[in-house]
């Protein structure tokens, strides 16, 4: 693997990203398919709990809040899936 290596789906203690450098066949490669896969799948169940929750008129200002929040990290997850995947395709910045 050329350049920086590839992005994980998920931060270091600091919150800054982590990266692997490998030929993408190894365990950590392996585990981090699957970590996505997880963060991908949480995301999809989300997307239909706030659709949901979008048509009771009875959810309160606390909820939507709560509800922000997780589809932020949702957000955050898939974007870092996605550059990573374009990164490896395309190389570092396309």
């Amino acid at each position: 693997m050329d350049g920086i290596g590839r992005l994980l789906p998920w931060v270091g203690t600091d919150g800054k990203p982590c990266y692997l450098v490998g030929d993408g066949a190894g365990f950590l490669s392996r585990y981090a398919d699957k970590i996505e896969l997880v963060q991908l799948g949480m995301a999809a169940s989300l997307i239909e709990h706030a659709e949901d929750m979008l048509t009771d008129q009875r959810i309160t200002r606390d909820q939507l809040h709560f509800l922000a929040g997780r589809m932020a990290e949702a957000l955050r997850d898939v974007h870092r899936i996605a550059v990573s995947r374009a990164d490896r395709v395309n190389g570092p910045f396309g």
